[in-house]
């Protein structure tokens, strides 16, 4: 599909500079990359057109006349081409192409044949649209404090899908993660543990608890011990606060005893954590920690304020004018920004500045994803304008993948009160509902192991529920709705995927075998049969889509609208009852086809396929 549309741009072009050139006129020429083409909203009419709208200006008649002269210029074009591509005529104001079906088909069906996994990977052009890209991507950058939760897995799932897609473009991928294991929020956990556990010597192995579980209810002890039960002040402790921050500087001053306890306790989460990545499916190239990189960037601020890129302020500290980079303030004010306080200390953007630097000693990236939430968008700002200003060429392609807030339906969450829901928990639940359903409905003994089957059930109901929606936006996740085998879900396109396997199994059991490619595409000549494979076409340019834009919905509404074509396709076009032979071949051709391209884009999304359901 993608191969007609670009060869259907090169013939506009080509009509419309010679038309300019015909008239005697004085215009740019028209490059294809200008041409907008789109669906036909009447197949009748052709199955995509392209408005003429835009060169009314430059040819100075209007766009039907328009439409009119460049069709015929396109025809004539089209005709000396050693294969057509259909036929081209003009509507109104669009030029619209009614493609040759059987050529598109082969076409099509030949390519997700030939190229296999690497169909996607490969532009209509035969170039691999990222291939001289080497993208870094940092996700997830949990605190060792408490465990993930769920807004951890949007982060996850956004930062893994959308490294899954880039690769699938072409870019060669690294991912990264910060554990943020210092800091005050570390202590307050090592606190509780020191007065509420340390003298029964409890461990997570001792108490039956994941490691980053037990550590992040240490976290939840001490905001309760602070604070005090509810309407009784007289149990708050507010020198609760004093004893973490005294434990703070212990550990910055290299106390053994605090060491000690600090990796000890930062042990029991990063392992828990890891945990939570391998059943997951998240991985990473390299981990970096915040207690080594959180006195990077000093030296770099003192270069850039001997270089004059960052000034002196009457106070002593060092700062940066970052009101080019985000506007003035509120009351005409310039906007600084302090990188080292007065005594010489940094601040937590002063190690961002650090760490990409060295990140790219590391790895020489040529583009650097940041998956970080929306809240931080100022912060992320002002770091690139710092990096640029600093002059590292790289700084040019940094970008901040924002993503909104994700709440359950009883509302927001709040790790110090112990009312987030910890990841684990989020899965072993919605696991324990599919594992329910596969019970109620009697097929423990088909699948064979059901636990595993529930397990990916529930992954799947979890990730597409999270990357369906465009990151930007917050939403709400709803694990009966995500669970659903009906409608815009993970389960869904499993059932669909397992469908589509087991019409393949049964087939080949009956000794039946799908047709080649040149006779599928003579036999296929349903509506709901070219509608599928149409949309089989667009992938590639469906990946490239969601690569640029790195956004994993983009894949996501393309799943859902693929398994809806199958769905109609089967409704519609038996496929073991064909009416004959040679169709029944041709059909299951298109649905080995489309397991093939389903499957596929169904790990960009973290959705395992199910062979059965």
């Amino acid at each position: 599909m993608a191969d007609v549309k670009t060869e259907f741009k090169n013939i506009l072009a080509g009509a419309i500079n010679s038309f300019i050139e015909g008239k005697g006129l004085e215009a740019e020429k028209v490059t294809a990359e200008k041409i907008v083409v789109q669906d036909s909203p009447n197949p009748q009419m052709g199955d995509i057109g392209s408005p003429m709208f835009m060169f009314a200006k430059t040819l100075r008649i209007a766009p039907p006349q328009i439409a009119q002269e460049i069709a015929s210029k396109a025809a004539e074009i089209n005709s000396r081409n050693t294969s057509s591509i259909g036929e081209i005529l003009a509507v109104g104001p669009y030029v619209n192409l009614k493609m040759d079906k059987a050529g598109a088909i082969k076409s099509i069906l030949s390519k997700i044949e030939t190229e296999g996994k690497n169909y996607g990977t490969i532009s209509s052009n035969g170039t691999v649209p990222m291939a001289d890209r080497k993208i870094m991507i940092e996700f997830s950058s949990p605190n060792t404090n408490k465990p993930l939760h769920l807004g951890h897995m949007r982060n996850d799932a956004l930062g893994e899908s959308v490294s899954r897609i880039l690769s699938k473009a072409g870019a060669e991928v690294y991912k990264v993660d910060l554990i943020n294991n210092r800091g005050i929020h570390i202590c307050k956990s090592m606190l509780a543990y020191k007065l509420f556990h340390e003298k029964n010597g409890d461990t997570p192995e001792s108490l039956g608890m994941k490691g980053d579980h037990f550590v992040g209810q240490c976290y939840v002890e001490f905001d309760r011990y602070l604070k005090g039960e509810k309407d009784k002040p007289e149990t708050a402790h507010p020198e609760a606060q004093e004893m973490a921050e005294e434990m703070l500087r212990k550990w910055e001053a290299g106390d053994a005893e605090t060491h000690k306890l600090w990796k000890m306790m930062n042990d029991w989460t990063f392992n828990g954590v890891m945990e939570t990545y391998k059943r997951t499916g998240v991985s990473f190239d390299q981990f970096y920690f915040e207690s080594e990189t959180y006195l990077k960037g000093k030296d770099e601020i003192q270069k850039g304020l001997e270089k004059g890129v960052f000034f002196k302020a009457e106070d002593g500290s060092v700062r940066v004018d970052v009101t080019e980079a985000v506007g003035k303030g509120k009351d005409g004010e310039d906007h600084e920004k302090v990188l080292l306080r007065k005594d010489g200390t940094s601040v937590y953007i002063t190690q961002d500045i650090g760490t990409a630097i060295s990140r790219h000693s590391d790895w020489a990236f040529n583009e650097l994803i940041y998956v970080v939430a929306t809240e931080q968008n100022f912060h992320f700002k002002v770091l690139f304008y710092i990096l640029k200003k600093l002059g590292f060429d790289w700084a040019n392609k940094l970008y901040h993948l924002a993503y909104g807030l994700v709440n359950l339906p009883s509302g927001r969450m709040k790790s110090r009160e112990g009312t987030v829901v910890d990841a684990d928990d989020l899965i072993d639940s919605l696991h324990a509902d599919a594992l329910a359903a596969i019970k109620e409905k009697g097929r423990e003994d088909e699948l064979g192991n059901a636990d595993e089957v529930a397990e990916k059930v529930a992954l799947a109901a979890l990730h597409y529920y999270l990357l369906q929606v465009s990151p930007v936006k917050d939403m709400v996740f709803n694990p009966e709705e995500s669970l659903s085998f009906n409608g815009n879900t993970g389960p869904y396109l499993q059932y669909m995927g397992a469908r589509i396997a087991s019409i393949l199994r049964k087939a080949e059991s009956e000794g039946s075998l799908p047709a080649t490619v040149e006779y599928a595409s003579e036999a296929l000549k349903t509506a709901e049969e070219w509608d599928l494979i149409k949309r089989l076409g667009e992938y590639p340019e469906t990946v490239a889509r969601a690569a640029e834009n790195r956004d994993p919905s983009v894949v996501a509404n393309y799943l859902y609208d693929l398994a809806k074509l199958f769905s109609k396709f089967y409704q519609q076009c038996p496929i073991m009852s064909a009416e004959d032979a040679d169709l029944k071949a041709a059909r299951l051709t298109l649905a080995k086809a489309t397991l093939a391209v389903l499957k596929d884009a169904m790990n960009l999304v973290l959705v395992p396929f199910l062979n059965k359901m």
